[in-house]
C-alpha cells in the first residue's frame, strides 16, 4: 500500500460516523489535497466544547461561517459573539467565484449557495434586540465575582442582597445597587447594623467605585428591564433551519470588563434553566466566543475557576461552547483540557518567543507519522488548517491537515440598509426594545428617606408648640417596612450558588 492510499484509509477510518457530522474539508498531504478523504465532525460530540485559533487572516471567521451553517441547517441555533463586526454576511446568499469553484472541485465537495436566519443582537445602543440582565438574577455570588471583590465585600454585597429580599425592594439596575450602598452607609446605617451588624463606609466605598467601573464600561446599559430570555436564543425558523444569532459587539472592543460579565451571566443562566440532556445526537445550541482573549485577560484565578467550572457542567445540557482567539495559549490550561475539537489556522513565527509557542501549541495536538505538526503550523495556508476532534466514543480523531470548505453565505458584511430590513421583520426586536423602569429599590428608599424627613418635620413642629423632647430620630428609625409587588427572580444567593457552593 502507497504512503497516500495508507494516509486515506488512516484519515477515513478516523473520521467515520454512524450519525450526522459537519463537513469540513479534505485532508492535505505533503501540500497536495487528497479528495478521497474527509474531515468531519460528528453532531453528537459538539457538545464537548472546542477551540477555534489562528493568526489574523488564516480564515478563523470564514470557519465559523461554515460551521454556523451547516449547524442552522440541522436545526442546531448558533450564537456568535461578533468582536470584528464581520460575520453578519450569513445572512444572504454566497456567490460562486474562480477561486470557490477551484477549492471545491480540490476537496471533491460540491458548491451551493445559501442564505441563514440571523437575528442581530446587541449589549450597548445600537440596534438590534437589546440583552439585558437585572441585578436580582445575577445573586450576590456572580455580582461579586465580577467586580473582584474579596471576601468581605462580598459578604457586605450578600447582606445588601438579603435586606432587599427581606424588604421587598428588586435591584434591577445599577442605579438600585448604588443607592442601597448610599442607604445603608448614610441614612439606614442604624437600622443595618441592629438587624445585619455593622459595616465599614471603606468596604462600601470599595465596591461602589467598582461599580462606577462597571458603569463607564457600559454595564448601565445591559443592567435592567426587559430581561432577555434564554428560549429565544433557540429558534428554529419556518423551513427548519436555526436561527443564527449574532451579538454585534463591535463597540465594546475596550470594555473587557462588560463583555466578561456578559459572557458568564449568559451562560450561568443557560446552565439554570437549561435540563439536563445526557447524551444526545446533537446540541441545542452552540455559542462561538470571538476575541476569546477578553475574558481571560483580566480575570482573577477565582474567576477563572469558575468559567472552568461553567464549561465543565454546561456540556451536560447539550450546550457547545467554542472559544476563537489567535494563539491557543490565550486560553488557559485549565478550560483547554475540556475542549474536544481543535481547529487550528496557521500561526505566524517573528521572534523566538513566537517560535517557543508554537511549539508548545504543536504539543497540544495528537501526534501523527504524516506531519511535523510544528512546522506545518507555520505553512498552512489561507482556509487551511489542522483539525482534530471527538468521534462518537470520546476518542481523538487523526490530526489531519485541511483544506476547508467554503462559507455558503456571503464572505461580507451586511450594507446598512440590509441590517435596517432585518431589525425591521425581526419580532425579537420589537419584544425587547421596550425599556421598562417599574419600581425597584433606587425609588423604594427615595420615597422611604422622603417619607422620614417628611415625618420628622412634622414631629419638629409638633415639638415646638409642645415643648416636649424630641422625638423625630425615633420616628425616623422607625419608617423601615416597604411593601412592593416586585419579587426576585433567582432568590439571595443568585443563580451560580449551586456551582459555586463550595
Amino acid at each position: 500500500m502507497s504512503k497516500k492510499e495508507d494516509f486515506i484509509q488512516h484519515i477515513n477510518t478516523g473520521y467515520t460516523s454512524k450519525g450526522e457530522s459537519l463537513v469540513l474539508g479534505a485532508a492535505i498531504l505533503d501540500g497536495e489535497t487528497v479528495g478521497e478523504t474527509k474531515v468531519k465532525i460528528p453532531l453528537k460530540t459538539l457538545n464537548r466544547h472546542g477551540l477555534i485559533a489562528g493568526a489574523t487572516g488564516t480564515g478563523k471567521t470564514k470557519t465559523i461561517q461554515v460551521l454556523s451553517e451547516q449547524l442552522s441547517s440541522f436545526g442546531i441555533p448558533v450564537l456568535m459573539m461578533d468582536i470584528k463586526g464581520d460575520f453578519s454576511g450569513i445572512a444572504k446568499l454566497g456567490i460562486e467565484q474562480g477561486f470557490i469553484t477551484e477549492r471545491h472541485t480540490k476537496i471533491d465537495i460540491p458548491y451551493t449557495i445559501a442564505s441563514f436566519p440571523v437575528e442581530l443582537m446587541t449589549l450597548s445602543a445600537q440596534d438590534g434586540v437589546r440583552m439585558r440582565a437585572t441585578i436580582s438574577e445575577f445573586g450576590p455570588v456572580l455580582f461579586s465575582r465580577i467586580l473582584d471583590l474579596n471576601d468581605t465585600q462580598a459578604g457586605v454585597v450578600s447582606v445588601i442582597f438579603k435586606y432587599c429580599d427581606d424588604k421587598k425592594m428588586p435591584l434591577l439596575d445599577l442605579k438600585d445597587i448604588k443607592k442601597v450602598l448610599n442607604y445603608i452607609t448614610e441614612e439606614g446605617k442604624d437600622e443595618i447594623s441592629q438587624e445585619y451588624g455593622k459595616i465599614s463606609t471603606a468596604t462600601t466605598g470599595t465596591i461602589l467605585r467598582k461599580i462606577i467601573e462597571l458603569e463607564q464600561q457600559g454595564g448601565d446599559f445591559f443592567f435592567g428591564e426587559k430581561s432577555f430570555e434564554i428560549d429565544d436564543l433557540l429558534r428554529i425558523d419556518e423551513n427548519g433551519k436555526g436561527y443564527v444569532n449574532i451579538l454585534r459587539l463591535t463597540d465594546i472592543q475596550d470594555k473587557p470588563k462588560l463583555f466578561s460579565t456578559f459572557m458568564l451571566s449568559l451562560l450561568a443562566e443557560i446552565y439554570q434553566q437549561m435540563p439536563e440532556k445526557g447524551d444526545v445526537d446533537q446540541p441545542e445550541l452552540v455559542l462561538f466566543i470571538d476575541e476569546a482573549h477578553l475574558i481571560f485577560d483580566e480575570a482573577s484565578k477565582v474567576l477563572l475557576d469558575q468559567i472552568e467550572t461553567i464549561i465543565k457542567l454546561i456540556r451536560s445540557k447539550g450546550i457547545g461552547v467554542y472559544f476563537v482567539t489567535q494563539n491557543p495559549m490565550d486560553i488557559p490550561k485549565g478550560v483547554l483540557a475540556q475542549l474536544g475539537l481543535k481547529i487550528q489556522h496557521a500561526l505566524r513565527a517573528f521572534t523566538a518567543n513566537d517560535r517557543q509557542a508554537i511549539k508548545q501549541t504543536a504539543d497540544n495536538y495528537p501526534t501523527s507519522d504524516y506531519y511535523q505538526t510544528d512546522e506545518v503550523l507555520t505553512s498552512l495556508g489561507i482556509g487551511e488548517a489542522f483539525v482534530t476532534a471527538l468521534n462518537e466514543k470520546g476518542i481523538p480523531t487523526p490530526l489531519a491537515a485541511t483544506m476547508m470548505r467554503a462559507p455558503m453565505s456571503r464572505m461580507d458584511v451586511l450594507e446598512s440598509n440590509e441590517i435596517d430590513e432585518i431589525n425591521a421583520k425581526s419580532k425579537l426586536v420589537k419584544k425587547y426594545s421596550e425599556e421598562i423602569d417599574r419600581e425597584s429599590a433606587y425609588e423604594i428608599l427615595n420615597k422611604k428617606i422622603e417619607d422620614a424627613n417628611s415625618q420628622a418635620e412634622e414631629v419638629e413642629v409638633e415639638e415646638k408648640k409642645s415643648n416636649e423632647p424630641s422625638t423625630a430620630e425615633v420616628i425616623g428609625k422607625s419608617v423601615t417596612k416597604v411593601v412592593t409587588s416586585a419579587s426576585f427572580i433567582r432568590g439571595v444567593f443568585g443563580i451560580l450558588m449551586k456551582i459555586f457552593k463550595k
